[in-house]
């Protein structure tokens, strides 16, 4: 079957979709195993990792937005997507990563991690 843009998900696979809970990508755990992140592989190590998928990413997810130009949408800024790639993301993704994962989030990268569960509120 052929691959549609790349995001192109079987019909009987969507029970493999996972979301990213850095980003809310969602792909299907083959993507992630086989490709890693396209937003976040640098510093979570997805591709080629099971382990790392499954504490990294949840199969327990809300609503879907398809983003075409991530740069330009209101709805990806709204998001905070507006720095990523074109794909499909979720508008909540529930679980939150590892407290070793956070801490090299925030400590090696600088990079302040907002859980995409609704659970933070966002101050500017």
């Amino acid at each position: 079957m052929e691959r549609v843009g790349g995001n192109f998900v079987a019909p009987g696979q969507q029970r493999y979709l996972r979301a990213c809970m850095v980003c809310s990508i969602v792909m299907t755990q083959t993507r992630f195993r086989q490709e890693g992140c396209p937003n976040c592989e640098e510093f979570l190590h997805l591709k080629g990792d099971p382990e790392a998928i499954e504490t990294c990413t949840s199969q327990v997810f809300e609503g879907l937005i398809t983003l075409a130009n991530p740069a330009r949408s209101w709805v990806a800024k709204w998001q905070r997507l507006d720095n990523y790639v074109q794909g499909v993301y979720a508008t909540k993704v529930s679980g939150t990563l590892p407290e070793e994962v956070k801490t090299v989030l925030e400590e090696e990268y600088r990079i302040t991690y907002i859980p995409r569960d609704g659970s933070a509120v966002e101050t500017e």
